[in-house]
């Protein structure tokens, strides 16, 4: 585990795009797994400056993401999909044919999981896989449990996860109760991890997830397993 502290979300968000960068030149058509949330806001601004600068070039570039809502389509602005779309495929020359996300509309959500595992197996698997983490510990949308989903599955979210994204809805009652995520056997296949965290109240569940003991009860805690992992946190 290479566990890196900076000063602020700044340096944070530069340093993780120059990490994911650092794997896009050495490999052009390399398979990035992209996170959701605030957290990798910031590297995907950097990422969008590089591309800008030519320093970068996704056009070979294929991506999955980790999740989505349940319910919600791509035209939704609360979508995952929509999400992606407009903080960096849009912004990026990247394939827009090669960025994938669950389908968290599709009829049978189980048969999308397996279709989803199929897809990264087929892929070659992740080169790099960008992760937050939730004051639960939850890693994707994998939530606290009594044992380690593998595959991509459908997920009831938890009131904390429900509490925290509810910032992003005109209404807590707006925010989906379930999601679709991909499972840990994906996230821990992938060749790199790196997990990014900002603010002092992620300090706690990252030391817990870190350095405690590992268990379904703090999803994270799995990735003290994987063999390149890299942590950047910063408190401010």
């Amino acid at each position: 585990m290479n566990y890196i502290v900076v000063e602020n979300y700044e340096q944070l968000s530069r340093k993780a795009a120059n990490l994911i960068a650092a794997v896009v030149v050495t490999k052009p058509n390399c398979v990035l797994g992209l996170a959701t949330g605030s957290s990798p806001l910031g590297t995907y601004a950097e990422l969008i400056k590089k591309c800008e600068a030519g320093d970068v070039d996704f056009s070979a570039v294929t991506s999955v993401n980790l999740d989505e809502y349940v319910g919600l389509d791509g035209t939704n602005d609360q979508s995952y999909r929509y999400f992606m779309d407009t903080n960096l495929f849009s912004k990026v020359n990247i394939d827009h044919s090669k960025t994938h996300v669950p389908n968290g509309c599709a009829a049978d959500l189980a048969a999308e999981g397996a279709r989803y595992d199929e897809l990264i197996r087929s892929l070659g698997g992740i080169d790099l896989q960008l992760l937050g983490i939730g004051l639960d510990g939850h890693i994707g949308f994998n939530e606290p449990d009594d044992c380690f989903t593998a595959a991509t599955h459908e997920v009831e979210l938890d009131p904390s996860t429900i509490e925290a994204n509810a910032r992003f809805f005109e209404k807590k009652e707006d925010v989906p109760t379930s999601a679709i995520t991909m499972g840990m056997m994906s996230i821990m296949q992938a060749k790199k991890v790196l997990l990014i965290a900002n603010g002092a109240k992620k300090k706690e569940i990252l030391e817990k997830s870190l350095f405690g003991p590992i268990t379904p009860a703090v999803p994270a805690s799995i990735l003290q397993l994987h063999p390149d992992l890299t942590v950047i946190f910063s408190e401010n």
